[in-house]
């Protein structure tokens, strides 16, 4: 974090000869949550380094006695920059992708061109074994011939259905009805010639010329002709109105499966020659040439993984992306920002971008919502990608190594703490103020803050002196520091873990060592307790 200070606070030193007893103010009201975790959290780093101060004033390299100088500062007025820095890498705003157009999940790499090269439209980029795709192709051509000849054959077919029809209707019926009504005509002609001779027979036989039985014999000649001429009738009959719908009927129905048969051969072959068609087209997508001018990039390989995923020999996907061709007229660059910071990190908000020993104003463009994979590739830690634009110029290339600086909040002339002035204590936060008659203990409701100054909202006044380090002077900041954590709420216990542990284990090791090493500081300490009981 960054900090831009206008006046730089008096420091002083004041004796301790004049330390009365401290007393314990009121429990103030907690500052708000976002606020404690970010306080917290500068103060965590300070933290370290004035326990360890501690540790040694109980171990006895720093005198105790009261009489001993301490180092102090002027609460004043300043401009606080609060900011993040995090390392990123340079890419491009807008990337053509190269991305894999052959099918399957085990293509393989058999030449691809080196990275950062400037290309033109049609230079070649990435070729992919075609050893399956030639055997598909020839297999794909015996299927497609096979259909080729059986939609022929079922289109043979149909035209012969058509010709039955046609042949039946003027053909074959008409023959049949002409056979059927001259059988007619016949039974009608023998059917006179009986009746003819039956009139004979009669009046031969009221002659006497002929006798009963042959004229009998006349008249059944008469009725079996009659018969047949029914019977011929009939069966004319029942040609035009039953024999020939029924042919029609069946022949058509013939043809119409014929037809449906074609139609699916016909989508057969059209299938098989689809099929033939999109293994010919993969085989020219084994070589992915250029569309457009550029340099070639290779797609930046994840954090765990030592090389990118496209090389010779690699195996790829379909549709995956192989290469980029970024515009380097819009560039960006790419952070991580930790997730105690995230909340304060929006969109629009100023940034400072330094390339190559050259600045450039930036601003943030994204913020994504969900965090980043962990891993030990990044010692575990949870970021948010963040997205800087910047304005581009000649001479920058995609992954270069950049130093990003977000500025959170600007505030102007604000009261300020250094941070190494306070200490906190199960979220409330203490400082020690020069008074007169020595020092006093003030709770402060602290606002934002950088590295190395917290704004205050209250609980001081400008001008006010304030013991740096009080932990290593002052015995009551001591047992405000080392007391233990009560753990009374579990967001608060959660959000300052890392620091309580500090100083729980730092603590721990100083009360040890004085233990072990330094009897003589425990009998030193016996006094001190009987005085302020």
């Amino acid at each position: 974090m960054a900090i831009d200070a206008r006046a730089e606070p008096s420091v002083s030193e004041v004796p301790r000869e004049n330390v009365p007893p401290l007393t314990r103010t009121a429990p103030a009201k907690k500052s708000p949550r976002k606020q404690g975790v970010w306080t917290r959290r500068i103060l965590g780093v300070a933290a370290i380094g004035v326990l360890g101060t501690a540790a040694t004033y109980m171990l006895g390299a720093v005198s105790p006695d009261d009489s001993g100088p301490k180092l102090t500062q002027t609460i004043g007025r300043r401009d606080l920059k609060v900011s993040v820095t995090e390392r990123g890498t340079l890419e491009s705003s807008n990337n053509t992708e190269v991305r894999c157009k052959v099918k399957g999940t085990s293509n393989t790499i058999t030449w691809i061109i080196e990275n950062g090269t400037e290309v033109k439209p049609g230079d070649v980029l990435v070729r992919i074994d075609t050893s399956t795709i030639d055997d598909n192709i020839n297999t794909q051509k015996i299927a497609y011939q096979n259909a080729r000849s059986t939609f022929a054959q079922t289109k043979s077919d149909v035209a012969v259905a058509e010709i039955n029809i046609t042949e039946y209707v003027e053909g074959t019926y008409r023959s049949e009805l002409k056979t059927k009504e001259k059988d007619v005509a016949i039974a009608k002609a023998n059917l006179r010639s009986a009746q003819n001779m039956l009139n004979h027979a009669q009046e031969m036989y009221r002659k006497g010329f002929m006798s009963k039985l042959e004229l009998e014999g006349n008249e059944y000649s008469l009725e079996q002709a009659k018969l047949e001429l029914e019977v011929k009738t009939t069966e004319v009959e029942v040609l035009k109105k039953y024999t020939k719908a029924k042919q029609i009927q069946d022949l058509e129905g013939i043809l119409e499966a014929k037809q449906a048969k074609l139609a699916s051969d016909e989508a057969a072959l059209d299938l098989e020659k689809a099929k033939l068609d999109r293994e010919e087209q993969q085989l020219d997508n084994c070589v992915i040439k250029s569309e457009s001018s550029g340099m070639v990039v290779y797609r930046e390989a994840k954090e765990w993984e030592n090389q990118p995923e496209v090389a010779e020999g690699a195996t790829v996907r379909a549709d995956q992306v192989l290469l980029l061709i970024p515009d380097l007229d819009n560039m960006q660059v790419k952070v991580g920002v930790h997730e105690s910071l995230i909340d304060r990190v929006k969109p629009g908000l100023p940034a400072r971008v330094e390339l190559q020993d050259k600045t450039y104003d930036g601003k943030v463009l994204t913020v994504a919502p969900m965090a980043e994979q962990a891993g030990w590739w990044n010692g575990n830690m949870v970021k948010y990608e963040t997205i800087i634009k910047i304005d581009a110029e000649p001479g920058l290339k995609p992954g270069m190594s950049a130093n990003v600086e977000i500025f959170l909040a600007q505030h102007t002339n604000v009261l300020t703490i250094p941070v190494a002035a306070v200490v906190e204590q199960e979220g409330k936060y203490y400082c020690w103020k020069k008074t007169r008659s020595g020092t006093e203990r003030r709770e402060l409701d602290l606002g934002d803050s950088d590295d190395q100054f917290l704004v205050v909202n209250g609980g001081l006044e400008e001008g006010d002196d304030v013991v740096i380090n009080p932990i290593a002077h002052l015995d009551e900041a001591q047992a405000e520091a080392l007391k233990p954590f009560s753990g009374t709420k579990a967001e608060e216990e959660s959000e300052s873990e890392d620091d309580s542990k500090s100083k729980e284990t730092t603590s721990k090791k100083a009360r040890k060592e004085t233990k072990e090493t330094k009897p003589e500081a425990k009998e030193a300490e016996k006094p001190k307790a009987e005085s302020q009981k």
